[in-house]
C-alpha cells in the first residue's frame, strides 16, 4: 500500500536513535518534513542530516522533552515556523529500573516525567492548531510492559500505562475536530537498550516471542507510519502491539 500525506510536517520525538530514528527517517521518505527531537543536539541533528542527505526535509531541535516550560517555548516557536503540526509521535523514553522498595524517588519522577509528562506537554501545545485546521495524528509510542507488566521497572509500566489511558482520554476529546490519536506498543526491539542484554538474558526474553526473534525498529516505524497516515483516517483510541506475537 502507497501511503498518503499530503505534505504534512511531523514532530517526532526521541528521534535521535532507535526507534525514534527509523520512524522519523519513513515518515520522510513518505514526503513529510520531519523535525526530529532529542534532549542531544549531536543525535537529533544527525537523524536530521541523514534525512536531508538523503533528499528529504528535516530540522533538529535539541529539547528536554520533560521539561514543560522548553516544550512551551519550542512549540511556540515551531508554530510560529510552520503554522501546524500535522502528526505528533511521541516517543521519547528511557529506563531506570530497579525494585521498587529500592527505587529512588529522582528514578520515578524522571522516567515518568520523560516518558508520560512529555506527551501531554507535546499535545497541548501542539493539538489546537491541528483542532482548528480540523486534521491532526497523534501516535503514542508505549510499550506491552505498560499492558503487562514487568518486575523491575514499575516507574517504566506506570509510565507507559499512563501513555495509553492518556491516548484514549484525546482520542474522544479530539475525534470531533478529524484527529486521530493511537497508541503503538513494541515488544522486544532491537535497540541500543537490548543490545547490552547478556547472551542469557537475550536467549530468555526470544523463548517467550511466538516467532522467536527480536523485532526491528522499522517494524515500529512502518505500523506508527501507517496511523499517520491519510489512510488510517477511521482509526482512534486503539493500541497496537508490535511484539512478534507476545501479548495475546
Amino acid at each position: 500500500m502507497n501511503l498518503t500525506f499530503n505534505n504534512r510536517v511531523a514532530l517526532v520525538t526521541g528521534a535521535g536513535r532507535g526507534i525514534g530514528k527509523a520512524i522519523a527517517e519513513l515518515l520522510a521518505k513518505n514526503g513529510v518534513n520531519v523535525i526530529c527531537v532529542s534532549k542531544s543536539a549531536e543525535s537529533c541533528g544527525a537523524t536530521a542530516a541523514a534525512i536531508v542527505a538523503a533528499g528529504g526535509k528535516a530540522k533538529a531541535l535539541a529539547v528536554d522533552v520533560a521539561d514543560g516550560a522548553a516544550v512551551a517555548k519550542a512549540s511556540a516557536a515551531l508554530l510560529a515556523e510552520f503554522g501546524t503540526v500535522d502528526i505528533l509521535v511521541n516517543n521519547a523514553g528511557i529506563t531506570k529500573d530497579g525494585l521498587l522498595f529500592r527505587m529512588s524517588e529522582d528514578d520515578w519522577n524522571s522516567v515518568v516525567s520523560t516518558n508520560l509528562n512529555s506527551c501531554y506537554f507535546w499535545t497541548k501545545y501542539l493539538a489546537r492548531p491541528m483542532t482548528q485546521k480540523r486534521w491532526g495524528r497523534i501516535v503514542n509510542i508505549t510499550s506491552v510492559v505498560g499492558l503487562m507488566g514487568n518486575a523491575g521497572q514499575a516507574n517504566y509500566c506506570a509510565a507507559k500505562a499512563g501513555m495509553i489511558g492518556f491516548t484514549k482520554a484525546i482520542a474522544k476529546e479530539f475525534a470531533s475536530r478529524n484527529i486521530t490519536s493511537n497508541a503503538v506498543a513494541p515488544g522486544f526491539i532491537k535497540t541500543d537498550m537490548t543490545s547490552a542484554l547478556p547472551a542469557e538474558a537475550a536467549e530468555k526474553i526470544t523463548s517467550v516471542i511466538p516467532l522467536k526473534r527480536l523485532g526491528e525498529a522499522t517494524d515500529i516505524a512502518n505500523m506508527t507510519a501507517y496511523l499517520c497516515s491519510e489512510e488510517a483516517g477511521y482509526i482512534t483510541g486503539q493500541v497496537f502491539t508490535v511484539d512478534g506475537g507476545m501479548v495475546m
